[in-house]
């Protein structure tokens, strides 16, 4: 199979479209780009720039959420791999799950750099209860076997939370931690797509599906809202980003037709 860069997917067949573009030949070079100069998500010879104080004390508490929605997209996708329906889908899932892996560790470094000594202990100890209860709930539809609303609820509602949180932190972070958060960005940009691509073709062939994700999304939306008011009040940001980060993530799970 070609690479990326040697000819253009768009021209392929829709089938082998998906096959190329969920291929770990596509994701070699997807991630390359932006990979090729980082040691542990940003660049070896960056200035570190670390807030202290209560700056820092916020920083370290957004980490440590951060790798708890990255630990539960990692067991994610790792699940999925089982229960997906093809072996293009089973491949592309294996990608996320190393990008997801990859995610974790320069968060886990980034907590170290910042002084953390124990992250594990400081990630149980300041785990958001909503984010604990969103990752326990997404785990229980993967085991179950559920691939249209496990799917849903990793690779649009938990990824489009993430993207949304990221992107506002990223605007106003310190610069190592900024490229850290900036490579993740482009891998949720694609992991989003992924899941919005293979639900919208499933719920196009049966509708009825759309009323089974509407349920999960009623279900696991005010987890995530809940989990937008703790990740706002760590980074210490105004009251009025709750209504971007609302949006944003709105926007993203209503492409799919859930107003």
């Amino acid at each position: 199979m070609s690479g990326p860069a040697e000819h253009d997917p768009h021209a392929l067949t829709p089938e082998a479209f998906r096959a190329e573009v969920h291929s770990f030949e596509f994701w070699f070079g997807a991630v390359q780009g932006y990979l090729a100069d980082r040691a542990y998500g940003h660049r070896v010879d960056a200035k570190d720039a670390a807030p202290e104080g209560a700056d820092r004390d916020r920083l370290v508490t957004a980490l440590c959420n951060y790798c708890v929605g990255e630990t539960a997209a990692l067991e994610g996708a790792g699940g999925l791999i089982e229960v997906a329906p093809n072996r293009p889908t089973k491949i592309f899932l294996s990608t996320q799950a190393v990008d997801e892996g990859r995610h974790l560790e320069v968060l886990i470094h980034r907590l170290r750099e910042l002084g953390v000594e124990d992250p594990e202990a400081e990630i149980a100890r300041r785990a958001n209860p909503s984010l604990l209860a969103f990752k326990r709930r997404l785990l229980e539809l993967v085991k179950g076997g559920d691939w249209n609303a496990a799917l849903f609820a990793q690779n649009v509602i938990l990824e489009a939370m993430e993207f949304a949180v990221f992107h506002q932190h990223a605007a106003e972070a310190d610069p190592i931690t900024r490229e850290v958060l900036e490579g993740i960005i482009k891998d949720e940009r694609r992991h989003i797509g992924f899941g919005e691509n293979e639900l919208g073709r499933r719920i196009k062939a049966d509708p009825g599906i759309r009323g089974h994700l509407a349920l999960v999304r009623r279900e696991l939306d005010a987890l995530v809202l809940e989990t937008f008011e703790e990740a706002l009040a760590s980074l210490g940001a105004p009251a009025s980003a709750r209504e971007d980060l609302g949006r944003s993530y709105r926007q993203t799970v209503e492409r799919l037709g859930f107003a």
